[in-house]
């Protein structure tokens, strides 16, 4: 095998081990040499999922530029047109939308269809639940499986009526209120996909549309708000956060640059922390304080990341993240910092397991309900490269006295993107080889992926900033 790390060709399945039908096996090894250079990942997959519904919504034509073009937010370009906006991509990353004003939205032709993505599938609920339409929701395999009920009972309270399968699960038939009431909601435990589900109901709604969350998450929804115009007030009762949304306002088209994922970059950053001689830079990176809990987690555990170039582009912080190979101590990230770094703790747990002493991450019951348990998912991640971790109650527990990490296994991804992607990372960095048994889902938020980290490996002569070398892409199977 070459020495570009992450290799096309399906890995050896145990036996009893079936991949899925069109599964993208591979395998990821240690690149002999540093990984090095600067690229940029795809856009914020949470800020594009709500530039599209929100210019679905306003009146006028709005111009994105920086969408991320996974899979997932594809289905909620395909959502907003089947419910009557004008989407349009105008060229790689930059897209036009005119909307169709606050309770404009028309009733869709057909299903909607929701692919991986429960971001997608829980907000357009709340978009759905303020207008007079009758919809169906559905998705694939995994999102079928995941519970919805926590958006629609609090949906339900202003009107809207939802049918779905046991657990409110997918497929989902929605029958918006034609005369939507507001909805006065205090979250039971953080969820910005809740509370943003709420506040675009609360568009259609005459009155204030109140929500109270017990720990702050990531405001992306409200700063879009604000920015389309709408009227929305942060405030606090004690330790609980307070969000109110005038209802019923005329939001006016505006333009929307989404930065980088935060979530996308951790893995080339982690990546470069646990490979010895790295150096690698992520351009325009996602700052937003309630989406930094990696990074601050990453400096307490000793690495070397470096923020330049910060600035603020559509009412959102952004800048270069350097980072280098450090040498990781363990840490206790206590439960307060989940919401701001959820889709972040299976490749933290990667680095975990590369640092020294017991690491504890706290509140982790939100993982049980992502595209996989993702909890029992990165506990087995771990143990497929000979790392021993525990669950306790809601914390993962993973306790290292700085042996290498032996690599060598097989990790089930359960059609689980992150997964896949944190895996492939331990590869690059452990004694031997980590293979998955699908990367098929990876292009769901993560499109050029495998490019970008072969590239980075250097693999094959070919120009590239410093004298460094690029490897092919290898994202298909031989």
């Amino acid at each position: 095998m070459p020495d570009h790390m992450i290799d096309p060709r399906p890995p050896s399945l145990p036996a009893g081990h079936g991949a899925a039908a069109g599964a993208r096996p591979m395998r990821a090894s240690a690149p002999g040499r540093g990984l090095a250079g600067r690229v940029s990942v795809p856009g914020d997959k949470s800020i594009s999922h709500r530039a599209l519904m929100f210019g679905a919504l306003a009146v006028g034509t709005t111009e994105i530029t920086g969408l991320l073009e996974g899979e997932d937010v594809l289905r909620t370009a395909a959502a907003m047109r089947a419910l009557g906006a004008e989407v349009e991509r105008v060229a790689p990353g930059h897209w036009r939308v005119a909307g169709r004003g606050v309770g404009g939205l028309v009733e869709p032709a057909d299903v909607l269809d929701m692919g991986n993505s429960g971001t997608a599938a829980r907000l357009i609920c709340g978009l759905l639940a303020g207008h007079p339409v009758f919809a169906v929701l559905t998705g694939d395999a995994s999102l079928r499986g995941r519970p919805m009920r926590r958006v629609t009972e609090p949906l339900s309270a202003c009107g809207a009526r939802f049918t779905g399968r046991a657990g409110g699960r997918l497929p989902l038939a929605v029958e918006g209120a034609a005369e939507p009431m507001p909805l006065d909601y205090v979250l039971p435990v953080p969820s910005a996909q809740v509370k943003s589900a709420v506040l675009l109901a609360g568009l259609c709604a005459r009155g204030i549309t109140r929500v109270v969350e017990p720990e702050a998450t990531r405001d992306h929804t409200e700063n879009m708000l604000r920015h389309f115009g709408a009227v929305v007030r942060v405030g606090a009762e004690g330790q609980r956060r307070v969000i109110e949304l005038e209802g019923q306002p005329e939001l006016r088209a505006a333009p929307v640059v989404v930065p980088a994922d935060p979530s996308s970059a951790s893995f080339p950053l982690v990546a470069a922390l646990l490979v010895p001689g790295s150096e690698v830079t992520v351009e325009g990176v996602g700052l937003n304080p309630l989406r930094a809990g990696l990074f601050a987690t990453l400096l307490e555990m000793g690495a070397d990341l470096v923020v330049s170039n910060e600035r603020v582009e559509g009412g959102e912080r952004v800048g270069d993240v350097t980072a280098r190979y450090s040498a990781l101590r363990a840490v206790d990230v206590p439960g307060s910092r989940a919401p701001s770094m959820i889709d972040e703790y299976p490749v933290l747990a990667v680095a975990a397991a590369f640092a020294r002493g017991t690491t504890r991450l706290r509140g982790l019951g939100e993982l049980r309900v992502k595209e996989s348990d993702r909890l029992a998912a990165t506990v087995a991640l771990l143990a497929a490269s000979g790392v021993a971790a525990t669950v306790e109650g809601d914390d993962l527990v993973i306790a290292r006295d700085g042996a290498p990490v032996a690599g060598g296994g097989l990790v089930a991804t359960h059609m689980d993107h992150r997964i896949a992607m944190a895996a492939l990372v331990m590869g690059l960095a452990a004694a031997r080889p980590v293979s998955v048994d699908d990367t098929g889902f990876i292009d769901t938020s993560f499109p050029g992926f495998v490019g970008m980290m072969n590239r980075l490996a250097g693999s094959e002569a070919a120009p590239l900033s410093g004298g460094d070398a690029i490897a092919p892409v290898a994202e298909g199977m031989a």
